[in-house]
This record gives C-alpha cells, structure tokens and sequence, in this order.
C-alpha cells in the first residue's frame, strides 16, 4: 500500500480543522498508509526583514530535512509549483506510485513558506492556486485532494 507523509510545519490549533482532517485521515486509510508529521514553526518577531525571514525558513528548512524520509517522493507545496487539475493530481499520485517510490511526501510550509534548499530539493513543486492560503488550510486541502485522487483512480463516485 501506497504510505503517504505529510510534514506540515506549524501546529493545528483550530478543532474544526483538527475535525475535518481526522475524517478525511480516516476516509484515506481505506487507499494508503498516511502519516502527518508537525514540526515546530519558528517565532516570528514583530519587526522583520529580508534576513531574519531567511534565518526563519532555514532553520525550519534544517527541521524539515531532519524528518525527511530518504526514500520518500518528495513533493513541496508552493506558490510557484505547477498547478494541476484534480484529475491530474489523480494520475501524478498513481505515475508516482507506479513507476517510482512507495512512499510520498508532501511538504507543506510554515507562514512564510518553504526555504529554496527544501523547493530545489523536492521531486517537484504543486500549488492548489495562485492565491495564499493559511497553511493550515492547505493541509486540509491537500487531504480533500488525496481523497478524490484516490476515488478517481478507483474509479468509484465522490460525495462528501
């Protein structure tokens, strides 16, 4: 069975986020082995430039790449990833599955995204859309994305 990791940076805080995401963890175990994994975001100080930002993503770059699965697709989520259909998200997991690894993992950034090292890194990068998003959110949304991913490939019908 496909194990798909999701290395979120930042904590959920919000239970209706925490409840939606426990059904759709458990809607998934019927298709993959699904793990997500929090690290600890960095502090943000109230006055901030260019440099401190770096140090930031740097700092949960060295965390992120502490967790990593060696053998693990990687797959970052980011503004500046291509953006796919659903159907075609569909079909990357399944080329994924198929023709290289076992073992997914997306990563998905703290407030102020992904360093450069963990984007030049990764297999590839997605974005669900040009507008931001709250990483909290995405992690829902990138759930809700696997979910009918896999639906699609069963070829079985989605309703929520």
């Amino acid at each position: 069975m496909l194990h798909i990791n999701i290395l979120c940076v930042g904590r959920l805080k919000e239970d209706y986020l925490k409840s939606a995401i426990f059904e759709y963890s458990k809607r998934l175990s019927k298709y993959c082995n699904l793990s997500i994994f929090e690290i600890e975001d960095e502090k943000i100080p109230s006055k901030i430039n260019s440099a401190i930002i770096q140090g930031i993503k740097q700092k949960e770059a060295n965390k992120i790449i502490s967790s990593l699965k060696k053998d693990s697709y990687i797959i970052s989520l980011d503004l500046t990833g291509k953006e796919l259909s659903s159907e075609d998200f569909s079909k990357k997991i399944d080329s994924i599955s198929l023709n290289f690894n076992s073992s997914i993992t997306f990563i998905i950034g703290g407030t102020l995204g992904l360093s450069n090292d963990i984007l030049l890194s990764s297999n590839e990068k997605i974005s669900f859309s040009k507008m931001t998003f709250p990483h909290q959110l995405i992690r829902l949304f990138l759930l809700e994305q696997l979910f009918r991913a896999f639906k699609i490939l069963k070829g079985e019908t989605y309703h929520w």
